[in-house]
């Protein structure tokens, strides 16, 4: 496998033992809620989460490869948000979306109630949308691919912040793009993906991707009028104190948002 990009910034500290570990965990995983108890039930598992959230995505990718069971959650998490943050190849990029989706979709006849085994497969499938132009990926029905495996996400994992950010995303980027009257028919509703933001920052209010999404989706949604509010959450998630790479990488975005 080709050498990924190294994560570009200072990840002294964002370095966890075992025991830091679990102490921070609820607070790391607000987003995914990805549980502990499964977590900590296997130390290669806890050792992969580390690499992880250290930045060392490759590593981590490999180690939850190796690892099986609930390594390949962090496996396909680590694959995941390399490619979107630091992947420069959009072949490579959307290659990598479309593993993840597929390793994703065998964990889920493997593991049914794997709440993170549907999220990652609609993360997956939803940026390689992006890339692709989501007006062609709706005609290639992925749109309901996404949409379906966000509600059982969150279905399974109610508390699922992140889930609740891509759901909202979902609504407004098909509204965005094929306007109110054809998202309706792919089941994308304007108050839903405002509800669905919102949500999301009641059940992980630090989070600094929430409100770079729902900056996007504010505007998205509701034109140049809502440019101000949007603004003010790019600022909102500037000034995250980000507790591991992910965030780390969250921030960096808002920032350059600011200064566009």
């Amino acid at each position: 496998m080709a050498k990924w990009t190294a994560f570009p910034y200072d990840s002294a500290a964002y370095t966890y033992d075992a025991a830091a570990l679990k102490k921070q965990w609820a607070r790391l995983h607000a987003g995914d809620a990805e549980p502990w108890a499964v977590a900590s039930k296997d130390d290669d598992v806890l050792a992969a989460w580390a690499l992880f959230h250290a930045g060392d995505f490759q590593k981590a990718f490999d180690a939850g490869l190796k690892a099986g069971g609930a390594g390949i959650t962090v496996a396909n998490k680590a694959q995941a948000i390399y490619a979107n943050y630091l992947e420069k190849s959009e072949k490579t990029k959307l290659a990598m979306f479309l593993e993840v989706a597929e390793r994703a979709e065998a964990q889920q006849a493997a593991e049914p109630k794997n709440a993170n085994a549907f999220y990652w497969q609609a993360y997956a499938i939803g940026r390689y949308g992006q890339g692709i132009s989501v007006a062609k990926a709706l005609a290639q029905g992925l749109g309901s691919k996404v949409k379906n495996a966000l509600e059982t996400t969150i279905a399974l994992a109610p508390k699922h912040a992140d889930a609740h950010i891509a759901l909202g995303s979902f609504h407004a980027e098909v509204i965005d793009k094929v306007g109110k009257l054809l998202g309706k028919t792919q089941g994308a509703d304007a108050a839903t993906g405002l509800k669905m933001f919102k949500e999301a920052l009641k059940l992980n209010p630090g989070s600094a991707i929430a409100m770079v999404e729902y900056a996007n989706g504010l505007v998205m949604l509701e034109g140049d009028k809502k440019m101000k509010d949007a603004e003010a959450l790019y600022a909102d998630a500037a000034a995250c104190k980000p507790l591991d790479a992910m965030e780390r990488l969250d921030v960096e975005m808002a920032k350059a948002e600011l200064e566009e």
